[in-house]
């Protein structure tokens, strides 16, 4: 796949120093900057520059950032884009376009790919089998705090997600991972399951972005200590998904946007062996509490609105 990962995310919030407190809170590690009107955040193997924070009258998704393996990649995508009439411009190892209906700025640049060290799963002791004979299991022996491994996806909310959709698929290269009809689609441009979820919406929005920690535990952990002080924070969660299977535990930042922890979520290493499926939107989790309206309307959806006329 000559695509391979997301690299980094711009979010325009209008109350920065807050919206900073919270990802300090949640476990994002910020990194200097030389412009005191942008924050940055990173993670432990998706690198120092993973999230940016700037000013923007009401909350939006800026810039979404992708990772290509080389120059070629970029000018397949720049073709594509002028086939298309999309504006794109092609400076060095960066491509910048535009997502025709959200306006979201897409960066898709030359980028290294992400180095994860190994996360040992278990032992675990199941019914018929101890794996874990005489010792407590290692999990309740961390401490500190909940540290995200990457950036995983963001979902975005579009009034045409037919035209998105396309966009991503057809001109920057992403794949359908699965559907959810008359709703929404799931795309990928690395191993994830989904790197980019787009719903249909009434208005452009950012919806939530996600964050990959190493298992349940940790989940659990970060949730503990995110909602300790601040239970208005809670949005939806402890959960699994049935599209993607992974873990989730979703949160409300202070400017209205959702962030996610998960883990475990279904990896596609060969296309052809995947088979995109076609869900009803009620079936998005295997088990956990029941979707919240929140999680289709926003609840600040009038303050959106009015924001962007």
């Amino acid at each position: 796949m000559a695509l391979h990962r997301l690299t980094d995310i711009t979010l325009g919030v209008p109350n920065v120093e807050e919206t900073v407190e919270y990802y300090t809170a949640f476990g994002l590690i910020p990194e200097p900057s030389d412009n005191e009107n942008e924050h940055w955040f990173g993670t432990v193997d998706g690198g120092r520059r993973q999230l940016r924070i700037v000013h923007a009258p009401i909350r939006r998704l800026l810039a979404l950032g992708v990772g290509a393996d080389d120059r070629d990649d970029l000018g397949r995508i720049e073709s594509s884009l002028r086939r298309s009439d999309t504006a794109v411009t092609v400076e060095g190892d960066q491509l910048r376009t535009r997502e025709p209906v959200t306006g979201l700025t897409v960066n898709v640049t030359v980028a290294p790919h992400i180095e994860q060290q190994s996360t040992p799963a278990g032992p675990f002791n199941t019914p018929g089998t101890i794996g874990r004979p005489n010792a407590r299991a290692a999990s309740l022996l961390r401490s500190g705090p909940v540290r995200p491994r990457k950036l995983g996806h963001i979902s975005l909310g579009s009034t045409d997600v037919a035209t998105t959709q396309r966009f991503f698929t057809e001109d920057i290269g992403f794949k359908v991972s699965d559907e959810v009809k008359d709703f929404g689609a799931f795309m990928r441009c690395s191993s994830d399951h989904h790197n980019l979820a787009v719903q249909a919406a009434p208005v452009p929005f950012m919806h939530h972005s996600s964050w990959e920690v190493d298992d349940v535990d940790e989940i659990g952990r970060g949730a503990e200590s995110l909602l300790a002080d601040h239970p208005e924070r809670h949005t939806w969660g402890l959960g699994r998904h049935w599209v993607g299977a992974n873990y989730f535990y979703y949160f409300r930042d202070p400017a209205g946007n959702l962030s996610e922890y998960y883990s475990d979520m279904d990896q596609i290493t060969d296309d052809e062996l995947w088979n995109p499926g076609v869900f009803d939107l009620q079936a998005g989790n295997f088990w956990g509490p029941p979707l919240p309206p929140s999680m289709i309307e926003p609840e600040d959806l009038a303050e959106l609105m009015a924001g962007l006329h």
